[in-house]
């Protein structure tokens, strides 16, 4: 349930650069407690931004509710504005499906379907009415590829997805995220699950695939976002304590609180 208070997209942070999504005075409550609060950012185009904070803070409520998930939790109340393209996607008229087309998700664990590779990266295109099986496998091999994963099951496609390492049922799961083709990418903690190896690819991965995507990576490893991310978010207690470049950020952060949380006074 939203309550509105439609205004027109600002410009909150880095207005030099495009912004694929506006978020305007974004608040969240769950029944009685209030979980984010008057939250501002500019999601920016082909880059990644990273959300850190401490467990509890609202980082995985936060892109939950950029593409309405959160919705499907009761008592969920919210007021603000989400802009994707202009566009207020918590107006209850706009259409949740064609909201999670253009604004993909990938999950802290690794949750590929109980069938075959090829039919993981095929479901969703299916469901969009592509029957063809030249072009969908077209679409599997390209989103495959784009995964980097192309070349380690390109003999296996039809055997069950579950037979896979972890870290390739995460890029099987950020494949059949792609197959749909998304502008937006949001990823919780995708690779909190996996050995260092994978987390390596899938860090790569990220880096290649913002040429093309626009990137929302939650991560409890601030080496992580250091690495991989283009802007950081701090947020502690539901807040936004923080936003800027992510050198900006671990060099020189405004606030105390981003000063003490990076290097590990608390959290």
């Amino acid at each position: 349930m939203s309550t509105l208070t439609e205004t027109k997209p600002i410009k909150s942070q880095n207005v030099k650069e495009e912004a694929v999504i506006e978020v305007n005075g974004l608040n969240l409550w769950y029944g009685e407690v209030q979980a984010l609060k008057s939250i501002e950012i500019n999601i920016l185009k082909n880059k990644v931004t990273a959300i850190i904070g401490p467990s509890g803070c609202g980082k995985s409520t936060f892109i939950k509710t950029i593409n309405r998930m959160v919705e499907l939790v009761p008592n969920v109340k919210l007021k603000g504005n989400i802009f994707y393209n202009g566009d207020n996607i918590l107006n209850p008229k706009y259409s949740v499906e064609q909201l999670r087309t253009r604004v993909g998700m990938v999950f802290q664990k690794p949750n590929p379907f109980p069938k075959s590779i090829y039919e993981n990266v095929a479901y969703g295109p299916k469901i969009h009415g592509i029957k063809k099986k030249k072009l969908l496998d077209e679409i599997v091999e390209k989103s495959l590829r784009d995964a980097a994963i192309w070349d380690e099951v390109k003999d296996r496609l039809h055997e069950n997805a579950y037979g896979l390492s972890g870290g390739q049922q995460q890029r099987i799961c950020i494949a059949r995220c792609l197959a749909i083709e998304p502008d937006v990418i949001l990823m919780d903690e995708p690779t909190s699950a996996l050995d260092p190896i994978s987390t390596l690819k899938v860090e790569e991965l990220v880096k290649e695939l913002k040429e093309t995507y626009s990137i929302v990576i939650v991560t409890h490893n601030m080496q992580q976002a250091a690495r991989i991310s283009d802007q950081t978010a701090f947020f502690l207690s539901g807040e936004l304590v923080e936003v800027d470049d992510t050198s900006q950020v671990f060099s020189n952060p405004k606030d105390k609180r981003t000063e003490d949380y990076i290097t590990g006074r608390f959290g």
